[in-house]
Order: C-alpha cells, then structure tokens, then sequence
C-alpha cells in the first residue's frame, strides 16, 4: 500500500529512530507531524526530506494539555491520522534497583508509558471517530520488553508494560478498524547507544562492547508495517543487530 497521502504521526522526531523514521515516511510521500520537546531540532529533521508534507509541533508527551493541543493541531490541518508511530522514550543510568532515585523512576515511567498512553489514547480517539475509521499505531518496545540488561528496572518495567499496551489496543482496536503492533529494537545506532562500543555491563557480570546497526533499518521495517492493509498486521516484530548478546543472555 502507497504511503503517499497518508497522515502519519511520529513521537521523538527530533533525533535518532523517531528521525530516520519521520524522513522516511517524508520521502515516501506522506503527511508527517513531527513532534518533540525541541522545535529547532523537529525542523532540522523536516528540512532534510526530499518530499512530503511536514508539520512540526513541539511537546512534552507526559503532559495531557500539551497532548491534547497536538491532536487539536492535527485535526485542524489534516482532518484525519492513517499511522502513529508512537517512539518518545527515556533511559536514566542502569543501576540496582535500591540504588535508583524515585525521580529517576518516575522521569523513565512519564515518558515511556505514561506518555506512550496519551499518544495512543489521542491516536485511538481520532481513528475512531474519523471517516472512513481506522488507523494503525505502532508502539516502540524494546528487547528489554522480554529480556532485561542488568540494572535497569525503571526501563525494563515500561517496556513490559507497552506489550500490554499494545495487546489491548489491538483488542480494543477491532471494532473500529485500529491495529496496533509493536516493533522490538536491539541496538540501533542512536543517542541512547553511543557509549556502547565502549562496553556494556553483561548478565554475567562482565562488561563487553556490543555492536549496534544502521537506524535506517528500523524505520525502513517501520514502514513496511505502514504499508499492510487494515485488514493485516505485524503484531511483534524484533528487529537487532544480529551479532549484539540478546540470544543466550542470562
């Protein structure tokens, strides 16, 4: 299915995933609104597409005002939301748990569910009630989602807890023609990874550096999840570079 035309939502655009991913619904076509805390950065992204339609709005996806404003905004210029790829996330440094401040916690759990809710629960609202109905949304898990790195209980605890988000939506999603999948990303070359070429602390202890791979991987598995019919859906898909210690960890 063509994404030309289609109005497509992307959350932390203004760097890594939510970038690559942003530019290339842009060059396919689409009608992107791009959103995140840093307006300057979401215009940089938009600036580099070769095609498409952008419309950048800054937000702090934790807050319900903010939220509420960025659905306005939408409606009003594009009438309609085909696709809402629902990416803002966090990490705080990994430590045991007893050793992590509860500001910490709540700064991982504000952005990464309670933010992730608010956009999916906007995106539900508005696939819902259009014409014709329907939409799809596309949560950013993680590999964390079902295996853990040491020391990162706020992290992992979201990741989880987004699978569950993404199970009920598509439950609740089929009487109105919404699906909802959710894309697991290992290791993708990002802010969020820039140190782990470094070395990374590994389930036996030991600290090893781990490979990462391409962004553009991911938004390009992105989009041909965008490009299904209705009718068909990616559930889960895990997408890592191939050679990172996720298979065997424990």
């Amino acid at each position: 299915m063509s994404l030309s035309g289609k109005v497509v939502l992307v959350t932390g655009a203004s760097s890594g995933i939510g970038r690559a991913t942003a530019l290339a619904f842009l060059n396919e076509g689409a009608r992107v609104v791009l959103t995140g805390r840093r307006q300057a950065q979401l215009q940089e992204t938009a600036d580099r597409a070769k095609s498409g339609e952008a419309l950048c709005v800054s937000c702090d996806v934790s807050q319900s005002d903010q939220v509420d404003d960025l659905f306005r905004q939408i409606k009003e210029r594009f009438g309609r939301l085909d696709v809402t790829f629902n990416n803002a996330g966090n990490n705080v440094p990994q430590a045991p748990i007893d050793e992590i401040p509860v500001e910490d916690w709540l700064k991982v759990l504000n952005v990464n569910l309670h933010g992730a809710f608010l956009i999916a629960r906007g995106s539900f609202a508005m696939m819902r009630h259009q014409s014709p109905q329907g939409g799809r949304i596309i949560n950013n898990g993680s590999i964390s989602a079902s295996a853990p790195r040491p020391g990162s209980a706020p992290y992992t605890t979201t990741k989880h807890a987004i699978t569950g988000l993404t199970k009920t939506l598509s439950l609740d999603g089929r009487a109105f023609d919404i699906a909802c999948g959710q894309i697991d990303i290992g290791n993708a070359a990002s802010e969020m990874t820039a140190d782990f070429g470094k070395g990374m602390p590994q389930a036996n202890g030991t600290v090893m550096p781990e490979p990462v791979m391409d962004v553009t991987h991911v938004s390009d598995a992105v989009l041909n999840m965008s490009r299904l019919p209705l009718s068909a859906n990616v559930q889960f898909i895990t997408i890592m570079a191939t050679k990172m210690p996720l298979i065997g960890r424990g």
